[in-house]
Parts: C-alpha cells; sequence; structure tokens
C-alpha cells in the first residue's frame, strides 16, 4: 500500500493551496483518509478526515471554515483545499489512512502514510 501526496508549495499569506493524496494497492472505500501536519518542533496535528461510508468529512477545530477535505473514491484519493492560509499553517502535510471506518483523531489509529508534503506560507 502506497499514499502518495502533492500539491505542496510556497504561497502568500490569505492564498489558497489544494493538497491530493492518492492510495495505490488498497482501497479505501469504507475506510477513513484523513490529513496531518507537522510544524517543526511541534508535534504531529490531525487536520481533518473523510470517511468513505457516506463521504463524511471531520476536522480539527483550529482549520475549521478555512480546510475542506473531499475524496473521489472512484480514484482512491482526498484532496485538502486550504484557504486563508495564514503563516502559522507551514508545515509538512501529511495523508494518512485506515482500513477500518472510524472518526479517527489520533495519528496511532492509521495504519498507512504518505511520505508528506511541505507547505510554507509566507507573511
Amino acid at each position: 500500500v502506497q499514499l502518495q501526496a502533492s500539491g505542496g508549495g510556497l504561497v502568500q499569506a490569505g492564498g489558497s493551496l489544494r493538497l491530493s493524496c492518492a492510495a495505490s494497492g488498497r482501497t479505501f472505500s469504507t475506510g477513513t483518509m484523513a490529513w496531518f501536519r507537522q510544524a517543526p518542533g511541534k508535534e504531529r496535528e490531525f487536520i481533518g478526515g473523510f470517511r468513505g461510508s457516506g463521504y463524511r468529512t471531520y476536522y480539527a477545530d483550529s482549520v475549521a471554515g478555512r480546510f475542506t477535505i473531499s475524496g473521489d473514491k472512484s480514484k482512491n484519493t482526498v484532496f485538502l483545499q486550504m484557504s486563508s492560509l495564514k503563516p502559522e499553517d507551514t508545515a509538512v502535510y501529511y495523508c494518512a489512512a485506515a482500513y477500518s471506518g472510524g472518526y479517527f483523531y489520533s495519528a496511532k489509529q492509521y495504519g498507512y502514510w504518505g511520505q508528506g508534503t511541505q507547505v510554507t506560507v509566507s507573511s
């Protein structure tokens, strides 16, 4: 199983960016895929998740209203649309997947991880 995250880059504060995470080798259509981020010197932080059953999404309070997760189950891919970006959003963003479906907020609940993509927001 591989998760391939892409779409990171440098953006100015207030701008937008869209990340993608494509899973291969196993379907997560009934599982949960999620996004985390980790800034230097900080712990990995949950951002939001996508449950394949019912296309349900859920978010951390820190990004609710600015970030939107969506999914394309036919392509085993989830997206993270980020808007109104702030310098404090600068981090390496990781996608993760769990074969079982649920509202999982802890990194320990995900068995599969992508390699991470850097997002840098300049002020």
